[in-house]
């Protein structure tokens, strides 16, 4: 038959890439066979395992029937919303590119893959939409067990216990302290505003990478960054009740709390990236490692300035001495960040990069490099279909047998 059929699977949240490594679009049967199989010996659990299984399965009926027909999985991003339906978009154009698709039969294991019909729908005709369910999930009691498993994860784990149980603790807490229910609800205000502006995702994403166990070197340095903190916070609430026994106003009462921690707080600072540094260079994430020190000259900079406020409103210092010093601070946080970026440069010239596959921090794969030029810190990448793409070399966020790029 000559209608050209596309066989689509759709892994929205990506879940291909976090279990297996394995980058989307998958193209072929073949490719999808034992993608479909890694996955499933990663989390045999997944239905997106389940899915592709599927679409490989009715690509053999239609290769039967004797429709020129092509079976491809295309995947997402774990934050799903705009960024998974953008890289399903563009892994979609590259796969309409490759095989000019008359019909589409769409493969899902569920709803949220379903986010994909309206931006499938404007490329190419959808003739079928296959949803694969679980039998062993049609029953109550199989239900009962797939909600528990849910649970288990982190993410709704956090949502469904760990919030309340929060907010239980701390009215509990501030009712025998005396402190009414302000404290508690200014908690809840500062949790919503960290949420509504999507700073939880990106610490969730760094304490990941936290890598925190007593038989690496780092431990050292942690214990020693929690220690100081401690320090640095006793010493700042001990100037501030000091503090408060003059009738200061609520600015310098403040300062002379924030002057305190400040005056510590700079040294858990250091040890704390020392030790990432120390797990990156256990890891040989050298360069990863060198990045770091980037991060040492920005958060001495951002507190010794922060404390020079500090001191020159609680009047330690005179106006002049705070903006020589500030001009001092920012001079060494420059020259450490500056040396930190020479370092980097200086590594990837040492790395052989060129014909380095190249991905995105989501997954995607982008292409390969065909040139390094460290005079104007540009990669040059060379896709599959031939065009040519520029990336800022600051952009790499790792490099082992692939180079990463944000």
């Amino acid at each position: 038959m000559s209608e050209r059929i596309l066989v689509l699977a759709v892994d929205i949240d990506n879940d291909l890439y976090r279990k297996t490594r394995i980058t989307g679009p998958v193209i072929g049967r073949q490719d999808n066979l034992k993608s479909a199989a890694r996955l499933a010996l990663a989390d045999p659990q997944d239905t997106d395992a389940n899915a592709m299984f599927e679409a490989v399965r009715k690509y053999d009926q239609l290769k039967k029937q004797g429709y020129s027909v092509a079976v491809v999985t295309v995947t997402g991003a774990e934050k799903e919303g705009f960024v998974a339906d953008n890289e399903l978009s563009r892994q979609l154009d590259i796969v309409l590119d490759k095989f000019k698709a008359d019909s589409c039969v769409l493969v899902t294991d569920g709803a949220s893959d379903i986010r994909i019909l309206p931006i499938l729908k404007t490329r190419v005709k959808v003739n079928s939409v296959d949803i694969v369910r679980m039998k062993q999930a049609e029953s109550v009691e199989n239900t009962y067990f797939t909600l528990l498993e849910k649970l288990r994860e982190p993410h709704y784990a956090r949502i469904v216990f760990g919030i309340p149980a929060i907010l239980l603790l701390m009215f509990a807490v501030s009712y025998y302290s005396n402190y009414g229910w302000q404290p508690p609800i200014a908690l809840i205000g500062l949790y919503l505003i960290i949420k509504g502006f999507g700073v939880e995702d990106a610490l969730l994403e760094s304490a990941k990478g936290f890598g925190f166990s007593i038989y690496r070197m780092s431990f050292v340095f942690y214990m020693a960054a929690l220690v100081f903190t401690i320090i640095a916070v006793i010493v700042g609430y001990g100037d501030l009740v000091n503090a408060t026994a003059q009738a200061l106003d609520p600015i310098t009462l403040f300062s002379y709390g924030a002057e305190g921690f400040l005056l510590v707080f700079p040294i858990a600072i250091v040890l704390f990236l020392f030790g990432k540094i120390a797990d990156l260079e256990s890891k040989r994430q050298r360069y990863r490692a060198i990045t770091q020190g980037t991060y040492v000259g920005f958060a001495i900079a951002s507190v010794m300035l922060l404390y020079l406020a500090a001191a020159w409103i609680i009047g330690q210092i005179y106006f002049w001495q705070l903006l020589v010093f500030s001009g001092l601070v920012l001079v060494a946080g420059y020259t450490v960040a500056k040396a930190s970026l020479i370092l980097r440069n200086h590594a990837v010239k040492k790395t052989k990069m060129k014909n380095k596959q190249v991905i995105n921090d989501i997954g995607a794969y982008i292409g390969k490099i065909t040139d390094v030029d460290t005079k104007r810190g540009v990669l040059v990448v060379k896709t599959d279909y031939g065009n040519t793409l520029r990336y800022d070399i600051d952009r790499i966020t790792n490099i082992t047998d692939r180079v990463i790029i944000r």
